[in-house]
């Protein structure tokens, strides 16, 4: 049996994203032909395929992400925006902050912890 190889998804001269026309179940023997398309995530290139599969194993906490790299913070979000940028992820619009009288509300009373809350203070 001959080792599997990545799908190659990214060509120098082509921009288009592959279709896939047969997929083989191998010990089964069935094979199924069509054209199919790839998710977003089948078509990611290695580094950010790579830098998910941490991302996630850490459950989003990129300051982990961070001592596991052996990178700088800025580094880390630098190829995270990447990824997203790679998978099409739209950009959510900026939220204005609340005011400050809320935070502290918020905060009294347990909605959010000190951490939050001295962001959002930071941000107003």
């Amino acid at each position: 049996m001959n080792p599997l190889l990545d799908l190659p998804t990214h060509f120098a001269s082509l921009s288009e994203k592959p279709i896939v026309t047969r997929v083989a179940f191998e010990h089964s023997g069935v094979q199924i032909e069509g054209r199919f398309q790839l998710n977003e995530f089948a078509t990611l290139e290695r580094d950010h395929l790579e830098f998910l599969r941490l991302y996630l194993r850490v459950r989003g906490n990129l300051k982990e992400v961070e001592r596991l790299m052996g990178v700088s913070y800025p580094t880390v979000r630098t190829r995270f925006e990447a990824m997203l940028v790679a998978l099409e992820v739209p950009a959510m619009p900026a939220t204005p902050a609340p005011p400050k009288t809320q935070t502290i509300s918020a905060l009294e009373k347990g909605e959010i912890d000190l951490e939050e809350a001295l962001r959002r203070l930071e941000q107003s």
